[in-house]
Order: C-alpha cells, then sequence, then structure tokens
C-alpha cells in the first residue's frame, strides 16, 4: 500500500502540483499588480502594530488580526522549517533555496487571495464564527451539486490531511527528538504531548489563539537567534554561501559545493516543492484561521497573509539553509543533516537545542492542524458533539504517532494534503474577482482606516 501512496504523491507532488501552484501564483500577482511588493511595508506594520500578548481578544466572533497570523504560522512553521531546506539542499543543490525563495514571492499573492475569500465567505454556525476554503468552494461553481461536492471532498482530505495524520506524524517528530537527545520513551513523551494538547483543543478557539500568540513569537524569536549566531560563528562562509545559491539555481554543477550531478531543473523541483510545501500558500490551510479574523476590511487580512509566507520562507527556511551552507556538514538527510550543522557549531548544545526547538514547532503545528481540522467538523457534521469527538480522535492519534514507525501515515497525509490543492485553486481561480475588488475597496478606504 505504501508503494501505491508513494506513486500517487510522485505524481501528485511531481511537475503537476507545482505547476499548477505556482502558476496559480504568477497569474495573481499580475492580476493584483505585484500586491506582495506594493503592500509588503503596509503588512509588516500592521503585524508589528497588531501584536498582543494578553490573550483576551478571541472569543465565539473570532480571533484578533495578530492571533490569526500566530494560529496560521504555528502550522506553517513546523518541522519542515527544520527539515525541508535540508532536504531541498541535499536533493537540489543549493540554488535550491533561491527557487524556494521564488515560490514563496509569487505564493504570496495566493495567500493573499485565500485570506480575502475566507472573510468574505466566513459563517458563524452555533453561535460561533468560523470559515475556511470549505465555505468558499462551495460558492466557485455555477453547478451547486458539484461544488458542494468538491467542498465536501476538501473537508475530508484537510481533516485526514492534517487534524488526524499529520498530528500524528508532528507528534511522532517530537517523541524521537526527545528519544535521541534525552532517551525518554516515546510512549511517555505521546502521552505528555497528547494530554498538552486536550488542554488547549478543550478550551476552545480563545485558548488556542492564547497560546499561539505566546508560542509562535517565542519560538521563532529563539531559532531565527540561533541561526543568527551560527551564521555570525561562520562568518568568513556567508559570501561564498549565498554566491553558491544565486550560482547554483541556474549552474549547479558550476557552485562550489554544489550537489554532485545536480541539474538547474532538479534545483528548480525541489526548490518550489519545499517552498510550496512549508508555507502552504495555495493548499488551503491557512485561510481557516485568516477567515476569522476581526478586522475592519477583509484586505487588511490578506495583507497580512502575505506576511505569513515571507516569515515562513525567507526568514525561518532562509535562516536554516544558511546555517546548512555556512557549516559545510553533508552527512545526513533531512532534520539529520540540519542536526548537525547545529551540532558543528554549538556542538552537543545544538542537539539539544534542535530537540527543544522541534517540540515547539510540532506542538504548534499541532494545535493550528487541530484547528484548521475543527472547522471542517464544523462544515460537515454542524454539531458540538462531533467537535468533542474530533478532539478525542486527535488526541489518540498523538499518541500512536508517537510510538509507531509513520512512513505510511505520512505518505498519506501528503496524498490528502495534495488533494486540498485541486479544489481550493479551482475557487482561487473562479472566484478571483472577490479579491481584485476587495483590493480597490481596501486602497480606496485605507486613509479613513488609518
Amino acid at each position: 500500500m505504501q508503494e501505491i501512496v508513494a506513486k500517487i504523491n510522485e505524481f501528485l507532488w511531481g511537475n503537476f502540483l507545482i505547476i499548477l501552484l505556482l502558476g496559480t501564483g504568477i497569474y495573481f500577482t499580475f492580476k493584483l499588480n505585484f500586491i506582495q511588493l506594493r503592500k509588503f511595508s503596509e503588512g509588516i506594520k500592521q503585524v508589528t502594530g497588531s501584536v498582543n500578548l494578553k490573550g483576551k481578544s478571541a472569543d465565539k466572533n473570532g480571533m484578533s488580526s495578530f492571533q490569526a497570523l500566530a494560529t496560521a504560522i504555528a502550522a506553517q512553521v513546523g518541522t519542515g522549517n527544520l527539515a525541508g531546506a535540508a532536504t531541498a539542499i541535499v536533493s537540489g543543490g543549493p540554488g535550491a533555496i533561491f527557487w524556494m525563495w521564488v515560490s514563496a514571492f509569487f505564493g504570496m499573492s495566493t495567500v493573499y487571495v485565500e485570506a480575502i475569500l475566507g472573510q468574505v465567505f466566513k459563517r458563524r454556525i452555533n453561535g460561533q464564527v468560523t470559515g475556511g476554503p470549505a465555505y468558499y468552494i462551495e460558492e466557485s461553481l455555477k453547478s451547486r451539486k458539484l461544488s458542494k461536492g468538491l467542498a465536501i471532498f476538501f473537508s475530508v482530505a484537510c481533516i485526514l490531511a492534517l487534524g488526524l495524520m499529520g498530528n500524528a506524524v508532528q507528534a511522532n517528530s517530537i517523541s524521537v527528538a526527545f528519544n535521541s537527545a534525552f532517551g525518554v520513551s516515546p510512549l511517555l513523551i505521546g502521552v505528555i504531548v497528547s494530554i498538552l494538547s486536550g488542554f488547549v483543543f478543550f478550551g476552545g478557539i480563545k485558548r488556542i489563539a492564547s497560546v499561539t500568540e505566546k508560542i509562535v513569537p517565542i519560538m521563532a524569536g529563539l531559532y531565527i537567534l540561533a541561526c543568527v549566531i551560527i551564521i555570525v560563528i561562520n562568518y568568513k562562509e556567508i559570501i561564498p554561501a549565498i554566491s553558491s545559491i544565486f550560482v547554483s539555481a541556474f549552474n549547479p554543477k558550476a557552485a562550489l559545493g554544489g550537489a554532485l550531478g545536480v541539474s538547474m531543473k532538479q534545483a528548480i523541483r525541489y526548490g518550489v516543492a519545499r517552498g510550496l510545501f512549508s508555507n502552504e500558500a495555495g493548499m488551503g490551510s491557512t485561510p481557516h484561521a485568516h477567515a476569522i479574523a476581526k478586522v475592519e476590511h477583509c484586505g487588511e487580512q490578506g495583507i497580512v497573509a502575505m506576511i505569513t509566507v515571507f516569515i515562513d520562507t525567507f526568514v525561518v527556511l532562509t535562516g536554516t539553509a544558511l546555517v546548512i551552507i555556512t557549516s559545510n556538514v553533508s552527512e545526513g538527510e533531512g532534520i539529520v543533516l540540519t542536526q548537525n550543522a547545529f551540532i558543528k557549531s554549538l556542538g552537543s548544545y545544538g542537539d539539544v537545542f534542535i530537540a527543544i526547538c522541534l517540540f515547539f514547532f510540532a506542538f504548534s503545528t499541532i494545535i493550528g492542524w487541530y484547528f484548521f481540522g475543527e472547522a471542517n467538523v464544523r462544515y460537515l457534521f454542524k454539531s458540538k458533539y462531533s467537535i468533542n469527538i474530533y478532539r478525542a480522535i486527535v488526541m489518540i492519534m498523538i499518541v500512536i504517532g508517537s510510538t509507531l514507525k509513520v512512513g505510511l501515515i505520512w505518505e498519506i497525509a501528503d496524498m490528502f494534503n495534495g488533494m486540498m490543492v485541486l479544489p481550493n485553486l479551482i475557487a482561487l481561480l473562479a472566484l478571483g474577482k472577490y479579491a481584485r475588488t476587495s483590493m480597490k475597496e481596501y486602497e480606496e478606504l485605507l486613509p479613513q482606516l488609518v
């Protein structure tokens, strides 16, 4: 079964989805007049100006703009940021990082549209504001039956890919890291993570928002600081590292330290694929958070949403990449390569630091992915009891994931992740006019809002 699922993923996450996701990003970049450049500084101002750690803004009417951003980043900045850059470098050479930047640049316009549509089509169910791709997919096509079917398909895929199987994999990352660094039993780690997660889940939207708005700035800040320290330690390698990224992007074999036999095609494929997989632009995950942000105009949250992609790829992923390249390590793949890079510069503390980072990155992703799944459970069942059942199942999956080899589970999660993309992109392209209209309205109203 694993071989069959792997072949499906090879097709989905090969050229097929890369072309669709990148193509959609390019289309909206031109359609919205390079909004990621025009509104970037405004987005930064909105994010830095809305930081609030008091945890009092979330209620049945939604989250604050910053809490929505933190919840989105919690899902985006996960174990993929520690392993994704390493995988891209090993498979596509240093030049893959350049193409990762390219995919993120265009992805910023895609996530802008996702956030706008999430805001426009959000609803109130059982007194709770909720939203996400399922709600705008349902309105995307003239055929109500077809669009409803696509929305249901998306919801089921999202619950399986993120809420259940995805979270089992995230829990496994924590248990493996702590077992390796401290020798702690994977089952014990699984139980502890499950209990901590349940405490957040059963606290509802208010507790989810309160936890993510505190964890995300701290975990990202500490990790970025550690990356900067290591890059400074290896300061002599900074210019060669940056040079290798640009040279290898177009001529991998000419770059010093480039992967042997890597072609430009491979650099593009792995860079774009890992970038899109990490920042999730176009996948339909983060709109669940942006949809319920309490803002004066939906265009405001669209601009904030773009910054999540920037932070994920241009800051965190790039920090990991530069640590690996400037450290001149080549042994290991994925998270092991990243660990070796930190160990080389920080000694034994590097292994411990990565284990702690993995815990916070994976735990925050568990919270974010749980929340995205919950929004789809609400869409499908519209019952308070179904939410509690879903919470219990996720907690069980966390324990199971911590104790098992998750190769097949990871492959299945990847498959459903890929399947989420198709109905989401159909809806984005069909309803993109709303984003353009919203952009124009927001730009006209901006002087009044300020």
